[in-house]
């Protein structure tokens, strides 16, 4: 059984949340603060986390930062704003989705799923992704390029670690997309897609503005160019 940390401090949203999640074979703590969410992350590992943006006593943007210096546990942002700003701060800190209320809890249900299985999935005995001079260290989630470790977002290192997983192979934005932060995340698009793709050949090509790893291909989408 799965288990997730719920952190929500709106009590009638809590019931039906885990309600629902303990209907759909989830396991589920609640924590109502930004204090209370980080002493349990101390003594217990979760499966995935909900985060509240706005809390009593901070923001769910605390504990994702906290989270990600030492997990890479899937979070999901749960808020009321659907600003841009603070989707794409979001997301750049190393959220993995992000829906906003009011929502169907179906829909939920189903990112939940969505992560927990790609989770598993970068959970294979494969360690290690090379090519144009470009390594990922998977287990420590750290990049480098020619002996040099880069710093990237956690969007930007998603994006890489699907384009070098598929190398030589045209992925289209809607296959990104989906397989990044699901089609119906209304929250990204294609302009912001095209954002994380100049920031990252910002930092992995030799000249970003005549990039060679890193290819549009017709205005499809993208692909990483293995040079022999």
């Amino acid at each position: 059984m799965n288990s997730v940390l719920l952190v929500e401090d709106d009590l009638s949203l809590i019931d039906g949340l885990e309600f629902s999640l303990q209907k759909n074979g989830f396991h589920v703590h609640v924590a109502r603060t930004v204090k209370e969410a980080l002493s349990v992350i101390q003594d217990q590992r979760y499966d995935l986390l909900i985060l509240d943006l706005t809390l009593s006593d901070g923001n769910g943007f605390e504990i994702c930062k906290k989270v990600r210096q030492s997990s890479t546990v899937p979070i999901i942002f749960l808020t009321a704003s659907d600003e841009e700003v603070n989707i794409v701060m979001g997301l750049d800190m190393g959220g993995d989705d992000y829906i906003t209320k009011p929502f169907k809890l179906n829909e939920l249900i189903s990112r939940i799923n969505a992560l927990l299985r790609r989770a598993k999935l970068s959970d294979s005995t494969q360690t290690e992704l090379s090519s144009n001079g470009v390594t990922i260290k998977l287990l420590e989630n750290r990049v480098w390029k020619n002996n040099r470790e880069i710093e990237l977002t956690a969007a930007e290192y998603r994006l890489l670690c699907l384009l070098m997983r598929n190398p030589n192979t045209v992925l289209t934005r809607e296959v990104i997309l989906d397989r990044l932060w699901d089609s119906s995340g209304s929250f990204i698009d294609n302009n912001t897609l095209s954002v994380y793709v100049c920031r990252l050949r910002e930092k992995i090509e030799d000249d970003p503005e005549n990039p060679t790893f890193l290819l549009t291909v017709r205005r499809l989408g993208y692909r990483w160019n293995v040079i022999k």
